[in-house]
């Protein structure tokens, strides 16, 4: 996340049954204990924005080398309920200045077939046009502050908000960059654009921008 000890080991008791396996006539079934069976497995975790981001920008990396992101968002996956800035299932835009392209990844914790699979998932390329003053490229250095932290910091500033309105519930994290910022910023949501909440917080620093 040794293996190679392991491997000899296992090696050595598979000789040890090749030549000695024949110098006895009796077989003994194993006794089996059932309380060294195996505890079901653990429900797959939610994740931060910073855990899915990576194996996305790996393969994104992969189809183009000058790939760089556009933007990250918080998706909403059946079945889990995404909490304290972490998802099931993170969606990535990636764009080449070569190609003149852009595809979607996303990161899913889990399996949900047809469309939905676990670990990093290309999407179709499809033209891009370039940078615009609302939509510029991520530099992923800059990208220091994953969404748990910018979900506390958003969290503090609309405290006061939220108090007055505990019926309104985070709707968005989405991750991105425009020419009014100097760098990537994180833009958190409660209720809607029209009469809700929105925090941004600073990528880089974790500093809240402005909220309303």
């Amino acid at each position: 996340m040794s293996i190679l000890l392991k491997r000899c080991a296992v090696g050595a008791v598979a000789c040890a049954a090749l030549f000695f396996g024949g110098c006895s006539s009796s077989s003994k079934t194993p006794a089996t204990d059932e309380s060294a069976a195996k505890a079901p497995a653990a429900p797959p975790e939610l994740v931060t924005a910073k855990t899915a981001f990576w194996p996305m920008d790996k393969a994104a990396v992969t189809w183009a080398s000058d790939a760089v992101p556009l933007g990250l968002t918080a998706k909403d996956l059946t079945g889990f309920k995404n909490e304290g800035g972490k998802a099931a299932i993170w969606e990535a835009t990636f764009a080449s200045r070569s190609l003149h392209a852009q595809r979607v990844e996303t990161y899913a914790i889990v399996t949900v077939l047809p469309t939905i699979h676990k670990g990093a998932t290309a999407g179709l390329k499809q033209p891009w046009g370039g940078e615009t003053q609302d939509v510029m490229a991520i530099d992923p250095s800059a990208f220091k502050i994953d969404s748990d932290a910018a979900y506390q910091a958003a969290s503090e500033d609309a405290a006061a908000w939220l108090k007055k309105n505990p019926d309104k519930k985070l709707t968005s994290i989405v991750l991105g960059n425009a020419s009014r910022f100097h760098g990537p910023v994180w833009a958190l949501l409660w209720g809607d654009k029209k009469s809700g909440y929105i925090a941004y917080v600073d990528a880089n620093s974790g500093k809240v921008l402005k909220g309303k």
